[in-house]
């Protein structure tokens, strides 16, 4: 039985969103699921995987069919964060490289770019990642340090990202670069296909709290050459303005994932206080039980419907930075709370790795951290009262 009483709305209960929300959930359990421990233990997903998931058209679904894409809309991609969840296989940034890398080549790039990378990213030759953080650098993107200056008729790149989601496997990455002038206008977006380039160094497989099959690595560049038509578009410094256009949506990415999350959360505590015995009855049985168990229920309802409201814009092409910002922010916090919540009612074996309600407390946290802190987008917002 489903936690919460959400019925889809008519956009997203089309026949052929169904059709393919089956045919992901089916790749997930039957490809994947089976392997997440050892994804976890390796700390990434095996690369095998990309190129099957390109087989199967879950690569690139939502960009247009001329570049080698599925043809699809928003929805698609969230059937693929949501599935992932529902399946319990973790780590495979399948909606960075759909919902974050794609979307800059395809909004950004000159016409050349797009064939060049987009289908190859499609099939799973390539797998994208952006590097956007630095060592001394965070949510402050106006204070990157890593620079591309003009040699020729390309360029050479010098510094170092961390956190980098997909950093272990992609070859393929959007960087964030300094390329001179003024304030906003300083900074520019690259493309590095890094396969053999000279000069790109992979640093270690980070060791974090939560998310072990996620490939979050460091990223050296040390006088790494580029060709000329690595610059994304077709001028320097509008990397800033790039950026800003893109991120609503990779905001509500991590919205929609917080809500897959925390509905999963509440499934699965549901079942257990059910069947957990305490004092001779199901723990279920108890008022504080049921209590918890109702706020949490109407913290997700009300979670879903405003992500879904932001998707429906989204897809309409309305959704703006500020509405995108208080979608993340609330969402992750809320969360990490029902989480923690469906965390202390399985008691002691909450608290234990071997019950995913544990994996998933730790998995959470990173939510309201990445993608902007929650403090940013409470900065955001602010500035619109």
């Amino acid at each position: 039985m489903a936690a919460i009483d959400f019925k889809n709305p008519d956009w997203y209960d089309e026949e052929d969103i169904n059709i393919f929300r089956e045919a992901v959930h089916g790749f997930y359990a039957r490809e994947m699921a089976p392997h997440s421990e050892e994804f976890r233990k390796n700390k990434k997903v095996d690369r095998k995987y990309w190129n099957m998931a390109g087989e199967m058209g879950l690569l690139n679904c939502a960009i247009p069919e001329e570049y080698g894409g599925g043809g699809g809309d928003y929805r698609h991609e969230m059937i693929i964060m949501e599935e992932l969840v529902k399946a319990n296989v973790d780590g495979f940034g399948l909606s960075l490289h759909n919902a974050i890398v794609a979307p800059y080549i395809l909004h950004y790039g000159t016409e050349e770019q797009k064939q060049k990378w987009l289908p190859r990213m499609a099939s799973g030759e390539l797998v994208g990642a952006i590097a956007m953080s630095e060592p001394g650098t965070g949510s402050d993107l106006q204070n990157v340090k890593t620079n591309a200056k003009k040699d020729g008729n390309g360029w050479v790149l010098n510094g170092s990202k961390t956190f980098i989601t997909n950093g272990g496997t992609a070859n393929l990455i959007v960087i964030v670069a300094d390329t001179g002038g003024e304030g906003k206008m300083s900074k520019s977006l690259f493309v590095a296909e890094t396969d053999g380039l000279e000069g790109f160094r992979r640093g270690r497989i980070l060791d974090k709290v939560g998310m072990d099959a996620q490939d979050t690595a460091e990223l050296f560049f040390d006088d790494m050459k580029l060709p000329a038509d690595a610059l994304l578009g077709p001028e320097t410094g509008h990397g800033f303005i790039q950026l800003m256009k893109e991120l609503p949506q990779e905001r509500l990415n991590i919205a929609v994932q917080g809500v897959a999350q925390m509905e999963a959360a509440l499934e699965m505590t549901i079942e257990y206080c059910k069947e957990r015995q305490a004092f001779g009855k199901p723990i279920m049985s108890f008022q504080n039980t049921q209590f918890e168990l109702a706020e949490c229920k109407t913290i997700v309802t009300i979670a879903k419907a405003f992500t879904y409201d932001c998707a429906e814009k989204h897809l309409r092409g309305e959704l703006d930075t500020v509405t995108a910002s208080m979608a993340k922010y609330w969402v992750t916090d809320k969360e990490c709370e029902v989480i923690d919540r469906c965390l202390q009612l399985h008691g002691g074996y909450g608290f234990m790795n071997e019950y995913r309600i544990g994996r998933m407390y730790r998995d959470s946290r990173v939510q309201r951290i990445y993608g902007g802190t929650n403090e940013i987008m409470k900065l955001l917002i602010a500035r619109s009262l």
